[in-house]
């Protein structure tokens, strides 16, 4: 690996620095533009179990809906992040864009539904944010977000295509039931969860969503960005229910530890932690395994019987 900072090493290109605080407002308002497009595919898409209806996905130029049902067509929409654009498509061969780089909020909320009825295409939401700490303001009167650093959203975006496809190789070895790899426009995490095939307790409190998505047992695995109460990039893993003891379970790598600060064990291995290290990949695919280890012994998963064998 060279030495020569005219040719970084090859981990500092796939995964670069990504501080809060040089792009935290550009990343709120992406944050509020997720949240519009995934209320679309809500609205739009068949329901499905755990919530997996509601989420976006990364694709080869930007964050995707992938195909959503409508009456006698299918549509399409996708943020396109190497072109800064919001692009609608339909099955009927129709492409609508527009700019995203210049946008508040509101000129986004009313850019995209008017693109909708440009083709054909009527829909409704509960237009105002759903549980971000820095913003209620109804999306159509939203003036105030309206920060987009190109360089920052395309770092953001490259990251996480790297990311995706870590969590994809992960993903490929269970056989039992697991969601895709998907982004979760609730917080902003992308994430892949494995569940054991076993149902879980009823959970007490929460919304009725929360209790649809933990009505099995599960062990997930994201990343998010950071927020105001984590300041740093961060890979994260849970158990649900958590058995008793995992926060005594080894982590992988070193720098891994077990937060207990909030409402149980969280696995967590900073982005900064995983970008220097020798092998950031391999980083990333030891916090999921140990954690992995770690739940599902501990919960008495199947875990032969869950693992994909190869010749």
């Amino acid at each position: 690996m060279s030495n020569n900072p005219e040719f970084p090493p090859v981990a500092n290109l796939l995964f670069p620095p990504l501080p809060i605080e040089e792009w935290e407002d550009t990343k709120n308002t992406l944050h509020l533009f997720f949240q519009i497009v995934g209320k679309i595919r809500l609205s739009l898409f068949p329901k499905t179990n755990h919530w997996w209806h509601v989420t976006l996905y990364l694709s080869p130029r930007g964050i995707t809906t992938r195909p959503i049902p409508y009456v006698n067509i299918t549509f399409e929409i996708e943020f396109d992040f190497i072109d800064h654009k919001l692009v609608i498509k339909t099955s009927d061969g129709k492409v609508k864009s527009f700019d995203i780089d210049t946008l508040s909020v509101s000129d986004f909320y009313k850019s995209v539904f008017s693109t909708l009825s440009d083709l054909g295409i009527d829909c409704s939401i509960k237009p105002v944010p759903y549980d971000v700490p820095f913003s209620n303001t109804p999306f159509e009167s939203d003036t105030e977000h309206s920060s987009y650093d190109k360089e920052y959203v395309s770092r953001y975006w490259r990251i996480m295509i790297q990311i995706n496809s870590v969590f994809e190789e992960f993903r490929a070895g269970f056989t039992g039931k697991s969601t895709p790899v998907h982004l979760y426009w609730h917080h902003a995490d992308l994430a892949v969860t494995r569940f054991s095939g076993k149902r879980a307790p009823d959970l007490e409190g929460g919304t009725a969503a929360d209790r649809e998505a933990y009505s099995h047992e599960v062990i997930s695995f994201g990343f998010w960005a950071g927020d105001d109460s984590v300041r740093a990039p961060a890979f994260y893993s849970y158990t649900y229910p958590e058995p008793e003891g995992l926060s005594g379970e080894p982590l992988m790598p070193e720098q891994a530890v077990w937060n207990t600060e909030g409402a149980g064990a969280m696995a967590v291995l900073m982005y900064d932690d995983v970008r220097v290290s020798d092998d950031p990949i391999q980083a990333i695919l030891d916090i999921m395994e140990s954690a992995y280890s770690a739940g599902s012994k501990l919960a008495d998963w199947n875990v032969r019987g869950l693992e994909l064998k190869t010749p």
